[in-house]
């Protein structure tokens, strides 16, 4: 049986292009500037959320944690050095890395040109500052 037609109240976006969304500068990250692609706000997302983030050499994410989400990240262009619940790894083009829940974490740009990647939180995380914990003495 087909599946009925969205009421025109509830239409959502089902395509769209990075390009398309307002960059923002997201909290406890330096040189970065992300697109919230995926999220309740762009196409109706219920439970998940998915960014398109550059961030400049030298820079990238201070010491933080997700006290109720889980993050994943692809790296698309550039290179980076990641730690993660006390393991570091440099990695580039190809490569993910998984931030479980509470889980401190960081990411600072290594390559001469930006890294551009993705991030994936479940379920949306939205820039909530409930949604995040900081280091002692880290700063925002």
């Amino acid at each position: 049986m087909p599946e009925a037609p969205i009421p025109a109240a509830e239409a959502r976006r089902f395509f769209l292009r990075a390009e398309d969304v307002t960059p923002y500068s997201p909290a406890n990250h330096t040189g970065t500037s992300n697109r919230r692609v995926i999220a309740p706000e762009t196409v109706g997302a219920t439970q998940m959320e998915v960014l398109i983030g550059t961030i400049e050499r030298g820079n990238g994410a201070l010491p933080h944690a997700h006290p109720t989400l889980e993050q994943t990240c692809y790296f698309m262009e550039g290179r980076a050095r990641v730690e993660v619940g006390g393991e570091t790894r440099d990695v580039g083009p190809g490569d993910f890395c998984f931030f479980p829940i509470g889980v401190e974490h960081v990411v600072t740009v290594t390559s001469e040109e930006p890294l551009k990647l993705m991030v994936i939180y479940a379920p949306p995380y939205g820039e909530d500052p409930a949604k995040v914990t900081r280091r002692a003495g880290g700063h925002a």
